[in-house]
């Protein structure tokens, strides 16, 4: 009998049940199927979702779950009838990781509906780990200009960010709730669009005002507060459902009030004159493989610059516990 040899084997931090700490574990290096290839990690962005589903509040994880959608890795083997790339290619991985692609979401263009799409690290192994099997149709070319560690958010703060950005359409003065990991990376990209970004932070929060007056932001406070301007439209990205009416006043009539989590608390009842005026509530719910290739196109232009902290693979309970926390610039990154 042949005995397997350490390097047969790869790190990755698990999720064994909900609110439990995640737990390092040795894996073997798995064999790509038809069309997936293996990838090995060189950095993964930690995202609110992943909250979500350690938290609990996300209640579908394929569990025991390597959590992490943010990834950006190199090919390292091509599975049967995988050609898209080839070994070396540094590529990233976002939140969407199948679909059907024969369900009337996907043949409309809106596989970001599918039934029975999986998604990474949630119904699918994601990035915490040191190696990642992922279907190659939903990979991208990483973009080059930018280091592993400043691209990892770009594969989900940036995409959901995004498009809740043109879910919000041409909205001279954009508000916008939460300022996180997705919203520090669309500010970017409302400014180089030539909008006006005025920034909600939780009260107090005195040090992310002054980040997004940094990003580019005109006005910045915190959202208990009225901006001096009526908004054209407002991206929620706290998962906070108290702000959907605090939105909706301050947006103008026929604005629109864009909420772009996966999950956020439930929303408290409101008198009907907020919506009335044709505003406008609406979710951003996923994102599909063109959202992935127009932004990955657009951020270089910008360019968006992504301020980031980076945790050792080990540390992936302290980068979740910091997030919970507040105490991240920016976006947390875990580097195998």
């Amino acid at each position: 009998m042949v005995r397997p040899s350490d390097s047969d084997f790869f790190e990755a931090m698990v999720l064994a049940a909900p609110r439990r700490a995640l737990e390092a574990a040795k894996h073997t290096i798995p064999s790509p199927g038809a069309g997936e290839v293996l990838i090995r990690v060189l950095a993964c962005g930690v995202c609110r979702t992943d909250l979500h589903i350690v938290d609990g509040e996300l209640t579908r994880p394929k569990l025991p779950l390597v959590p992490g959608h943010e990834i950006i890795g190199t090919v390292e083997r091509l599975g049967q009838a995988a050609g898209r790339f080839q070994p070396g290619d540094r590529v990233g991985v976002g939140w969407l990781a199948s679909t059907c692609g024969v369900c009337t979401y996907c043949l409309a263009g809106q596989e970001n509906l599918c039934d029975n799409a999986l998604f990474t690290g949630y119904t699918a192994k994601g990035g915490y780990a040191e190696y990642a099997v992922v279907r190659e149709q939903f990979c991208f070319p990483a973009p080059t200009e930018y280091e592993p560690a400043q691209a990892a958010p770009l594969m989900c703060a940036g995409l959901i960010g995004y498009r809740s950005l043109v879910t919000a359409g041409e909205a001279q003065r954009l508000g916008i709730y939460g300022f996180g990991a997705a919203a520090h990376i669309i500010a970017q990209v409302a400014r180089h669009r030539g909008q006006e970004v005025y920034a909600f932070t939780r009260p107090g929060d005195k040090e992310g005002q002054g980040f997004a007056r940094e990003l580019g932001a005109i006005w910045a406070d915190d959202s208990s507060q009225t901006p001096p301007e009526e908004l054209d439209a407002a991206i929620i990205f706290a998962p906070v459902g108290a702000l959907v009416p605090a939105a909706l006043r301050a947006v103008r009539k026929g604005g629109t009030v864009v909420c772009g989590g996966i999950h956020m608390s439930d929303i408290p009842s409101f008198p009907y004159e907020l919506l009335w005026g044709e505003r406008t509530v609406c979710s951003v719910a996923n994102v599909t493989r063109r959202d992935a290739e127009d932004f990955l196109a657009l951020a270089p232009q910008v360019p968006v610059r992504t301020t980031v902290r980076t945790f050792p693979l080990a540390q992936a309970n302290e980068a979740l516990a910091a997030l919970r926390s507040g105490l991240v610039r920016g976006t947390a990154v875990l580097v195998p």
